[in-house]
């Protein structure tokens, strides 16, 4: 592995114009791709072996042309403080807006009297209009959106209240300045970590360039692909974070193979052999997390997963190739003023260094930390492990569920309409639940659909029944229920479940099916989906990626550590997003305004992307350790002297994970805002307390047998040479490398 990727980094190195053209084309032609596309239809949620998608595609069978993929507003009027919206001005009013709603736009299909179609809450103060559209929401033009606006906009100057829900309003979410911020502060942390523009802005670029060939992919094969906008959001996210990570490694370590006093061609190669196969095996172990989603058998999560992978195989490629070629028009501009002038010093002619006279350079940061925690690992390991522990406590009162408009901004037209509702309605009128019933079986299917009426409305917890309505044959029939509490209430879904219980005894007594749907049922079934599917899930990604890195590692404790310090850090960043926007602590800190359930994929994401993520960490960081064991140094000394030359990259590449991360806290769209922060979180955690504290404990009371791999085992896994070890004959012969023979046979005699 590092003999063949430190060949490529040589060839990129000197093809550089050519690497350099293949990426520019590349991306000029996923921008083309991207903006001719045909605009990409609202993406479908289905949930293959749920009750509810078996109802709803029940629905489209019995009930053609009746599907709801057009898009919906619900108009809501609520009358002047003293007065009823239905007095004759006010009703003139909402009359009138309702015949505007139906004639502003040639998309909409229906827009229904609040009078006529009798919603108008008992008060009499709120009414709402039902509009359909012959499209779906992200094939509305912003002609369409405006027209409703206006419309509303005209009611309002009345003096009613007026406010829409739905999804007809529904637009790309916008992550805001945040993000602009999240980039700029990962620009800061380079330049610092560099001391060099150049050398902090090949980081940025080559992450860019990568994001942008992915993203403008996923533009460009939404329509075709039913991809999802969070789709696009969740790549650029991950894209980011390992793109400007990836590079760092590599261009980090081709300034320390210059330091030592090799030519920009030689250094290169090396960097990409050594740091690139870190690089490769760290992306590995993210494409095997995100692609691995595909076990919990939800179309759009797996869409997602492997979307996002996609852009991190191209963040591979892109640090194994043209971060080389960039380095060839870099040169030594990578390093700052002050080393370039040492450098140029040390090789001016009889300036050749004393290497055995030479005084030891000054302990960095790394060194010292490390040495703090090989004399005290017990006393640091329990403190890392009791901390998380603490902070994991929250995930015992974990709530799932998927975000509704309740959970908007409070100042959104969306939030108010939702209230709006709850108030004149009822709180689980914003969630309603749809028992279909399969009437074709039973002997009499009026009959059998009164029996399933009259057993749902005496069900606790049900506020409301509606009447049956009946397809034309006549044997399949809906019914709209609405409960007593709000969509996100787990008393909601005690009530989806007793109705579902009591279809049971409902078929067996007169043959009809009785099957509960709707966005509240389905939110149901999704969460009970995720839950199922989180044991296998784990099993077979940390499987695998147990595998990989006992290949990576040839070590069986190294790779078990690695994965038990994941799960710690896991469980605690899901106890933080839990206290944040399930209790609320800190909740205006994070643009929380109103709390609610966890969203129900929220702990299996986190589990496949911060796996992923978190092996960057442990491959850079430790596949340091394991070339200076190799190369002869005792295990605790290799500990130290991994810290030495990866610890300050490792700490800069967290804290530009996490900015970019965090950057997304700042979106309107709340799924995205929760990964944002619980990423960000997860990360901290990762990098800080596991990695970069109880990893160094656990290896130095371990000792070498941190490093043990049996015999037989040792025969069967194919030997990577991660640590570079290939290298050491494929380059012999030059100066250089003598030297580099040289210091490798003192650490030898040292030992």
């Amino acid at each position: 592995m590092a003999t063949f990727l430190y060949k490529l980094g040589k060839l990129a190195f000197r093809r550089r114009h050519f690497v350099a053209l293949i990426w520019v084309a590349l991306l000029t032609l996923a921008g083309v791709g991207a903006a001719s596309a045909p605009t990409a239809a609202s993406s479908s949620f289905s949930i293959p072996g749920t009750e509810a998608q078996k109802a709803f595609d029940l629905l489209d069978q019995r009930f053609p042309g009746s599907s709801a993929d057009g898009a919906t507003a619900r108009v809501v009027f609520q009358a002047p403080a003293g007065e009823k919206i239905t007095s004759a001005a006010n009703k003139a009013e909402v009359s009138k807006t309702v015949a505007e709603l139906g004639s502003g736009s040639k998309q909409v299909a229906a827009a229904a009297d609040p009078y006529a179609a009798r919603t108008v809450s008992k008060d009499g103060t709120i009414a709402y209009a039902s509009v359909s559209y012959k499209v779906s929401s992200m094939e509305l033009t912003d002609t369409d959106r405006d027209a409703l606006q206006k419309t509303v906009d005209e009611a309002r100057h009345s003096g009613l209240t007026v406010e829409v829900g739905g999804d007809a309003l529904q637009a790309m979410p916008e992550t805001g300045a945040t993000e602009i911020i999240g980039v700029a502060i990962a620009a800061v942390v380079l330049v610092i970590t560099f001391g060099s523009l150049v050398a902090a802005g090949l980081p940025l670029l080559t992450a860019l360039i990568g994001v942008g060939i992915g993203v403008s992919s996923i533009t460009a094969l939404a329509n075709a692909l039913d991809l999802g906008t969070t789709t696009s959001t969740l790549a650029m996210m991950i894209g980011l974070a390992v793109g400007i990570d990836y590079a760092l490694f590599i261009v980090s370590r081709f300034r320390a193979e210059l330091a030592e006093g090799r030519d920009r061609e030689e250094a290169a190669g090396r960097a990409v052999g050594t740091a690139g196969s870190a690089v490769v095996f760290a992306g590995l172990t993210v494409v095997i997390a995100l692609v691995g989603l595909a076990v919990v058998n939800i179309p759009m999560l797996t869409k997602m997963g492997v979307a996002a992978a996609g852009t991190v195989a191209i963040a591979v490629l892109i640090a194994l190739t043209l971060i080389p070629a960039l380095l060839g028009y870099a040169g030594k501009r990578v390093h700052g003023r002050k080393a370039r002038k040492a450098l140029a010093a040390e090789a001016k002619p009889g300036a050749k260094p004393e290497t055995n006279t030479k005084p030891e350079p000054k302990a960095n940061m790394g060194t010292r930390w490390a040495s703090f925690v090989l004399r005290r690992p017990v006393a640091v390991l329990l403190t890392g492990v009791i901390g998380l522990g603490v902070m994991a406590v929250p995930v015992s009162s974990l709530e799932l569920g998927l975000p509704d408009d309740g959970v908007q901004p409070t100042d959104t037209t969306q939030r108010k309409a939702y209230d709006l509702l709850s108030e004149g309605f009822g709180p689980g009128f914003n969630g309603p639940l749809v028992a279909v019933v399969d009437a074709s079986h039973a002997q009499d299917p009026k009959d059998a659909v009164a029996r399933v009426a009259k057993d749902i409305a005496a069900t606790d917890g049900v506020r409301t029944v509606t009447p049956a309505a009946f397809n034309q044959a006549g044997d399949t029939a809906t019914i709209t229920v609405v409960p007593s509490y709000k969509p996100s209430s787990t008393r909601t879904e005690d009530v989806v479940h007793a109705i579902r219980d009591k279809g049971a005894d409902i078929k067996a007594d007169t043959g009809a099916e009785v099957l509960v749907t709707g966005t509240t049922a389905m939110n149901i079934d999704v969460s009970q989906k995720l839950n199922d599917a989180l044991v296998p899930y784990l099993a077979l990604v940390v499987g695998l990626a147990f595998l990989l890195l006992m290949v990576v590692f040839r070590s069986v404790l190294v790779p078990l550590k690695a994965a038990l310090g994941f799960l710690l850090s896991v469980v605690a960043a899901l106890g933080a997003v839990v206290a944040v926007y399930q209790w609320g602590w800190l909740g205006s800190l994070f643009g929380v305004e109103q709390t609610g359930p966890i969203m129900s994929m929220m702990p299996i994401f986190m589990v496949g992307v911060v796996f992923g993520l978190a092996m960057d960490y442990e491959v850079f960081l430790v596949t340091r350790m394991r070339e200076a064991y190799v190369h002869g140094e005792r295990p605790a000394q290799a500990v130290v002297t991994g810290f030495k030359h990866g610890a300050r990259v490792v700490t800069a590449a967290a804290v530009i994970m996490i900015a970019v991360f965090a950057g997304f806290i700042g979106s309107s769209e709340q799924m995205v805002k929760m990964i944002g922060f619980g990423l960000a979180i997860a990360v901290f955690f990762d990098a800080f307390v596991v990695r970069m504290t109880i990893v160094p404990a656990v290896l130095a009371l371990l000792g070498k047998r941190a490093w043990w791999l049996p015999k037989w085992l040792d025969r069967i896994l194919p030997n990577v040479d991660v640590e570079g070890e290939g290298l050491r004959d494929t380059t012999r012969g030059g100066d250089d490398d003598a030297a580099a023979d040289d210091e490798g046979d003192r650490e030898l005699v040292r030992v």
